[in-house]
């Protein structure tokens, strides 16, 4: 389908001059390919000679700047003319002469008024083919190229760039510099130069151009005229080597007198004629192309990380490279970095909208006739189009291509290349910026470990400053949950936790709120399958009267029955909510099969049945029991300021204010599923939802980031299990993986949500995945795509105050180190292959396996297994 996207406007007939333009194509007998465009608009001509080497043809000279050397010297004079009279030949007919090199070519070109068509056809053939490089000239434009180079040196775009390529290609000649190194290029003779030109500057390796106000018939012969006497040569081919896949990430930073940063993050893409091409360009205008672009918005005048941001593709024919660029202030990089990566996760998820796709084609189409305004631009149209793309037409069968394009395209594209474990990042940042730790180039900057006291009645406080933002987060955890109710009270320390954010002796549920939101503060409460607790987060001048909530919150509570009735209400509404989205339902479903008795047979939440039972001195007894100085760690991470001591003397003065009580932990062990089997239930949904739980270890024990770096494996959109089942077999909406987690035991799980009828077809591929991971099929690739996930995501969440300050304080709870946190990469980097096989050998175990299938249809029952 062909749609327009200029109001007003039917895009085909925009494009159709430019499709139909009178083009000429020769063949001269020896080999030069001649394209000729008449254009009367103007009495101008461009002559353009487009020789097909450039820097990856070099050949044993490879990174040594030969193309790019003589380029330099063909303007240096012939047997017909010296120098400096090409020169004033060209600029005595009114003309411009310049040339320049590329990866793939180098490109001599003369524009002037057309009647002079034939003096820029003699200038052009007698320069190309007939060049002395006189010795004397050769030395002398040595000179200017290394100062040249050293300029680049100085220049950061060519830095950032030069690393970029020299990153992201690993054996591909892309990786050397068009200019050359410096050591190399200075080791090059006159006698290289003659050999080069020799072996690459044949008429057969040549596409001249003529476009502008000429007659097409006495172009062409004088064309011919000049350019048809050079004899056709032995033209041997330069194989290029292979560039293997990309498996990981890659980064390199580097570090100069600059006063900002400058970053790009770049993923391996497709060439331009391969049909991801159109949907490519589409994207990268959408995310990068101008001020209204959704980088640009999000990144600069959203969260103002980076003053200026863009997105483009380099699509040579054999592939390459979509780039995000942006430069920053040094302490910001890192963090707009990570904001690129999660936009770019978040914006596939969301999706894009035809008015943002009919944009993006909009400015390509306008692009495309902005390009053709000159002939100089025509011209250069249609040497791209015959020398880089082999075909004078692509660019109608593009734009055709691009007409078609829909928003889901973008996704697809998007998730097919744009993955973080096979991003090149590299950056140029300030050298001082590397002595502060600001910039991650080689060891990123440490965060300050936490401080951990211990208090006389027991409670443990840990802090951590950090003075980057006005900002403190406060988190107190508590162990909680299932191990610590009743079993026909499940939900009571939800309840617990929610209540201790409302009503105390000093202030209403009404003026609790109003107090903290006054400020621009938060106060959360959370729960979970073990732990249950408070959020506070504050600016520093606030953190008295935060001190002063959290008091009245731990120590002097007063449970309200028209509070409590209304919160009651709340978390069975959240129930009913949960149990009318069918993977929800089923995975309560599946919890209690799976658990028995077991206090994980249910989430945090409770059920229907046991919130219903819950009575106000329910809570108020789960309070007594729950909050007391052993079972209490407050951790507080933020900017103390100056004022270390007073804040954790504040801080102190909250958690003693609470008496010294005894506190018993709950310890409830798991033998395994009571009853493994196949198990069908039904619901009244159109889809099935197919899930299958394994007995798991828990978050105490030393198989659990084995256990995590499996999960991961087994999710998201680049597993394999993903790939197949999703994409390839197009048997599931969704699938992936999980784990329901206690401090000793846990579920693994499997999921999917599919027709009904691919039930069977699903359960055998997901059995098939877990028999190849029992069997040590897992790759080296996959493993490693698993640890970089991890530890980016990680790296991610600890940007902020209250992520660092939940996993220390988990830690503390949990009878950890609370810098545990800080190990994390290493403990995932510590996990091998052998590792996920012997995981997935002692738990993801058939016979101790649970299956659900939740189905549409009418019925219900039990299929031995």
């Amino acid at each position: 389908m062909t749609r327009s996207y200029l109001p007003g406007f039917d895009s085909e007939l925009l494009l159709k001059p430019f499709f139909e333009e009178q083009v000429s194509r020769e063949t001269l007998d020896n080999g030069l390919i001649s394209i000729i465009k008449p254009d009367h608009s103007a009495a101008l001509v461009s002559v353009q000679v487009w020789v097909k080497s450039g820097s990856i043809h070099e050949g044993e000279n490879l990174g040594s700047g030969l193309s790019h050397y003589l380029e330099h010297m063909l303007f240096k004079g012939t047997r017909k003319r010296p120098g400096a009279e090409i020169a004033a030949v060209v600029q005595r007919h009114g003309g411009n002469m310049n040339a320049y090199t590329s990866f793939d070519r180098t490109v001599y070109y003369i524009d002037l008024p057309s009647e002079h068509l034939d003096v820029a056809l003699d200038v052009l053939a007698d320069a190309v083919f007939d060049a002395v490089l006189p010795p004397d000239e050769t030395e002398r434009e040595r000179d200017v190229i290394l100062r040249e180079i050293d300029m680049g040196h100085d220049d950061p775009d060519r830095t950032l760039v030069q690393t970029l390529f020299s990153t992201a290609f690993r054996e591909h000649p892309y990786r050397y510099p068009v200019i050359g190194y410096r050591d190399v290029f200075s080791a090059l003779t006159r006698d290289d130069l003659i050999a080069y030109q020799s072996s690459r500057y044949a008429p057969n390796n040549v596409v001249l151009v003529v476009s502008g106000d000429v007659d097409a018939d006495r172009a062409q012969g004088l064309v011919t005229e000049a350019f048809g006497g050079f004899e056709r040569k032995k033209l041997a081919p330069v194989l290029q080597p292979f560039e293997p896949e990309q498996i990981s990430r890659r980064e390199e930073h580097v570090f100069r007198e600059v006063n900002l940063s400058r970053c790009a993050l770049a993923f391996k893409i497709p060439g331009l004629h391969h049909e991801d091409a159109p949907a490519l360009d589409v994207l990268s205008s959408i995310l990068g192309s101008g001020k209204s672009s959704l980088l640009w918005k999000r990144l600069r005048d959203d969260k103002r990380l980076v003053h200026d941001i863009d997105t483009m593709t380099w699509k040579p024919a054999g592939g390459g490279l979509m780039d995000v660029s942006f430069t920053s202030d040094p302490e910001k990089r890192e963090a707009a970095a990570e904001a690129v990566i999660a936009t770019l996760d978040q914006v596939m998820g969301e999706g894009f909208s035809e008015a943002a796709v009919a944009k993006a084609i909009r400015q390509a189409l306008v692009a495309e006739i902005n390009v053709r305004k000159t002939v100089s631009g025509q011209a250069s149209r249609l040497g791209v189009a015959e020398v880089v793309a082999g075909d004078l037409a692509f660019s109608r069968s593009y734009f055709q291509r691009l007409m078609r394009v829909e928003p889901a395209d973008l996704v697809a594209v998007g998730r097919r290349y744009l993955i973080p474990e096979r991003l090149t990042m590299v950056s140029l940042n300030p050298a001082a910026s590397r002595a502060s730790g600001q910039a991650a180039g080689g060891k990123r900057s440490v965060a300050a470990r936490f401080e951990e006291r211990t208090l006389a009645n027991g409670a443990r406080l840990l802090t951590q400053r950090d003075s980057r933002l006005p900002s403190i987060h406060l988190r107190l955890i508590a162990m909680g949950g299932g191990s610590y109710e009743a079993p026909e009270k499940r939900g009571v320390t939800s309840l617990l936790a929610t209540l201790l954010t409302r009503d105390t002796k000093k202030r209403s549920a009404e003026e609790v709120a109003e107090t903290i939101e006054s400020i621009g503060g938060a106060l959360e409460e959370f729960s979970g399958n073990n732990c249950f607790g408070l959020a506070l987060e504050v600016m520093p001048s606030d953190l008295g009267l935060a001190c002063d909530l959290l008091d009245q919150a731990i120590g002097q509570p007063v449970f309200q029955e028209d509070t409590f009735q209304r919160e009651k209400e709340s978390l069975l509404a959240s129930i009913r909510e949960d149990l009318d989205e069918v993977l929800s339902f089923a995975m309560k479903r599946l919890r209690a099969r799976f658990f028995g008795d077991h206090p994980l047979w249910v989430d945090d939440s409770g059920t229907l049945e046991t919130v219903s039972a819950i009575g106000l001195e329910d809570v108020a007894e789960q309070y007594r029991r729950l909050v007391r100085p052993e079972n209490l760690v407050l951790s507080v991470a933020g900017d103390f300021g100056a004022a270390d001591g007073q804040v954790v003397d504040a801080l102190t003065e909250v958690l003693e204010r609470l008496p010294a009580e005894p506190f018993e932990a709950a310890g409830i062990s798991f033998a395994g599923p009571p009853e493994p089997g196949t198990f069908v239930e039904s619901q009244p949904r159109q889809q099935a939802v197919v899930l299958q739980g394994f007995p798991d270890c828990g978050v105490m024990d030393a198989d659990f980031r084995a256990g995590e770096v499996l999960d991961e494996l087994l999710s998201g959109m680049s597993s394999r299990l993903f790939e197949r089942v999703r994409e390839k077999l197009g048997l599931a909406y969704y699938v992936g993986s999980g784990r329901a987690t206690g401090l000793r035991e846990g579920m693994f799980y499997l999921y999917a949500g599919t027709h009904p009828e691919a039930v069977a077809a699903v359960t055998r591929e997901m059995e098939d995945e877990v028999r190849r991971i029992r069997e040590g099929g897992a790759t080296l690739e996959e493993l490693e795509r698993c640890r970089i996930r991890l530890k980016t995501r990680r790296r991610s969440s600890m940007q902020t105050n209250g992520s660092r300050a939940i996993l220390a304080g988990l830690n503390a709870v949990y009878g950890r180190p609370p810098n545990e946190w800080l190990e994390y990469d290493r403990q995932v980097d510590s996990v091998e292959l052998g590792d996920l096989q012997a995981f997935a050998r002692r738990y993801l175990r058939d016979d101790r396996k649970v299956s659900l299938v939740v189905r549409p249809e009418e019925g219900k029952g039990e299929v031995k297994s």
